[in-house]
């Protein structure tokens, strides 16, 4: 009889284990941070320099050579440009991983900025990289891939702008659905997309190298002659040069997957950047072996252009690698779109059903479609140095905010542990530069972009008034019946409902 209970009891726990397992099964694999692990590679997981290295470098090393060069106009100030903008990438990561080990919470730049400042910059960033950073950068990275990808079959002329703005279109909806239908597809995607990316780096690299021993070295002389230097000048070149370093503020969520992360993080970090910023400017050494500065700004396509005159007859797997790159780099922005999504939602700051993931795919579908159709709507009007230009002048605002907090937080905050300190001097220097960088082109070069890019920041003011601060219900009560519609077409639910 005792036996006889006790297989009794060993089965109901067996069942009980079995629904367990089955209940927590879904709600890990439907939460949007175990998803972003499962889509990094496990090699760049496991070395923070790889990974660093792997999300640095994308489309800006194939478009931003030609818009640092036009706003400088000379070789010297141009190498000089991107040997800068990797320090200051050197030291913003540094500045980042602080923040990222002293506070350690998702939603990138969001909870720093609530420590520091409150809920409403919180706000204006979260509402600023929801509708203009975070679109605009996928909107660049698809028209880089669509002007690299149409180069070919118009040789000798710029692309019609209908082809280019098209094939950019197009990609957007493809990488859209490819990664709201599977995390798995998108993964195995980026993987072969960043070895693509990679591969073709090493070989305008290694190219550029036996140029440079073969002494095609005519274009260097008298390298700083009859350069524009200004101070509008330089911080355009810098925004242009620093769009090709993206991705340097996101380092700090590689901290969970690192070994003794509080020593190995700021030496992958010491260590990934500047070899970013070598092969920057090697690439840019590589172009300029065959390329004088006139001929370089009249490309269309610098890489293919680099191509065409060092590896014909295999010049064509120059466009090829360079689309493979652009592609990857669009991949990733579409992809871990979903974890700001996620916090805003969260915290009531967007419409909870841009947080809901789909039961099927569980992946974010209605964030990733969603940041898909702002992506297009940017491509409608806009040009690559436009948008850059957009893009960097908002994001700088935020980068600026941000480092700022960690020095408010030194003297507000001294009771929160700091793994990692930096020196204050630091982010005193990385403000600085932002401040310049924002205020600089406003004052000596004014455009209409900046001030739509004001105004809509500070537009936000008024949704977090009425929405936020006075809780107003009633677009939640229009957006009801879509939301429900929404739900049924894509077969999406809360999270919060999931892990109940």
């Amino acid at each position: 009889m005792g036996e006889e209970s006790l297989k009794k009891r060993k089965g109901e726990n067996k069942g009980r284990e079995d629904r367990q397992s089955i209940q927590n099964h879904e709600p890990e694999t439907m939460n949007l941070r175990k998803q972003a692990n499962l889509f990094l590679s496990p090699s760049l997981i496991h070395v923070g320099i790889c990974m660093i290295v792997g999300t640095i470098i994308g489309s800006g090393i194939f478009v931003s050579p030609k818009s640092v060069l036009a706003n400088v106009e000379a070789v010297g100030p141009c190498l000089t440009i991107w040997a800068a903008c990797g320090v200051l990438a050197t030291l913003g990561a540094l500045c980042f991983a602080e923040l990222g080990t002293m506070i350690t919470k998702s939603g990138g730049e969001y909870p720093y900025l609530m420590e520091a400042f409150g809920p409403i910059p919180a706000f204006l960033f979260s509402w600023t990289s929801l509708l203009v950073t975070k679109p605009s950068s996928f909107a660049i990275i698809c028209l880089s891939f669509a002007e690299y990808a149409s180069a070919p079959f118009y040789p000798g002329c710029d692309p019609p702008q209908v082809v280019v703005k098209c094939l950019a279109a197009a990609a957007i909806v493809v990488i859209t659905i490819v990664n709201s239908l599977s995390v798995k597809l998108g993964s195995y995607l980026q993987n072969f997309l960043t070895a693509a990316k990679m591969i073709i780096v090493a070989v305008i690299i290694v190219s550029g190298i036996v140029l440079l021993a073969k002494g095609k070295t005519e274009n260097f002389k008298d390298s700083f002659k009859d350069s524009k230097i200004s101070v509008s000048s330089i911080s355009l070149a810098f925004y242009n040069g620093l769009w090709a370093y993206d991705g340097w503020n996101q380092l700090n969520y590689i901290t969970e997957e690192l070994k003794n992360p509080y020593r190995n993080l700021p030496l992958s970090i010491i260590i990934g950047i500047p070899l970013v910023t070598v092969c920057y400017v090697l690439i840019n050494i590589s172009y300029f072996t065959v390329m004088t500065s006139t001929e370089l700004l009249q490309s269309q396509a610098v890489a293919v252009t680099f191509g065409d005159r060092v590896l014909y007859p295999a010049s064509w797997i120059v466009p090829l690698f360079v689309v493979f790159s652009t592609l990857g780099s669009a991949n990733g922005t579409c992809f871990t779109a979903g974890r700001l999504v996620y916090v805003a939602g969260r915290e009531g700051h967007v419409l909870k059903v841009l947080s809901y993931i789909s039961v099927k795919h569980l992946t974010p579908a209605p964030a990733i479609i969603f940041y898909g159709a702002i992506a297009i709507i940017y491509i409608i009007p806009g040009d690559i140095d436009t948008l850059i230009n957009y893009f960097s002048f908002a994001v700088w605002i935020f980068y600026g905010l941000t480092v700022l907090a960690l020095i408010v937080m030194r003297f507000t905050r001294k009771e929160l542990r700091r793994p990692i300190r930096i020196p204050i001097i630091i982010p005193v220097i990385v403000t600085l530069v932002s401040i310049l960088l924002v205020l600089a082109p406003i004052i000596s070069a004014p455009e209409l972009a900046y001030l739509y890019c004001i105004l809509f920041i500070l537009s936000g003011l008024i949704v977090y008034v009425l929405f936020v601060h006075l809780k107003f219900n009633w677009p939640q009560k229009i957006s009801k019946p879509i939301t429900m519609h929404l739900q049924m077409l894509l077969e999406v639910v809360p999270e919060e409902e999931v892990t109940q």
